[in-house]
């Protein structure tokens, strides 16, 4: 599926997604047309899903991090919870999950007053029937980079 020009390619880029092309080109052995070509290739399969910048919340002023615990009364209220989470621009990430809860999301917020309100939002959604709130005090580790080795 994917061979050792791939991963290196995918790596680099996981390490610093603005890497140039042909400075990528370079570090692989391809020549640029050949690289825009199998990044393509890699997009088009779904691969490479996206390009992101990783801003500072706190310059924006979102002092406030918490993960949600949602519980959901049932599987037929999904649907729409799903499209509130999407509308709602406080959450960053959210996850079915098993265990306790039926969805954890991390959300940010400006302030207390604020997070109340979207607790309060999230706590008014159809079927909703508990959430539990934990603040992120501070972040140890937060990537979006997998571990990817070459085929020896």
């Amino acid at each position: 599926m994917l061979d050792n020009i791939d991963i290196k390619v995918l790596n680099i880029l996981q390490e610093q997604g603005r890497t140039k092309r042909n400075v990528l080109a370079e570090e692989v052995g391809l020549s640029l047309p050949s690289l825009s070509e199998r990044l393509k290739k890699l997009e088009e399969r779904g691969v490479i899903s996206g390009y992101y910048a990783k801003l500072n919340k706190k310059i924006f002023g979102y002092d406030i991090m918490v993960l949600i615990t949602v519980v959901i009364d049932s599987s037929m209220h999904f649907e729409k919870f799903a499209e509130h989470v999407r509308e709602t621009d406080e959450i960053l990430e959210c996850y079915a999950i098993l265990g306790e809860g039926s969805h954890v999301m991390k959300a940010v917020a400006k302030d207390t007053e604020a997070l109340e309100k979207l607790l309060n939002t999230i706590q008014s959604w159809k079927g909703v029937t508990r959430t539990h709130t934990r603040f992120v005090l501070s972040t140890i580790k937060e990537t979006t980079k997998i571990n990817l080795k070459t085929k020896e």
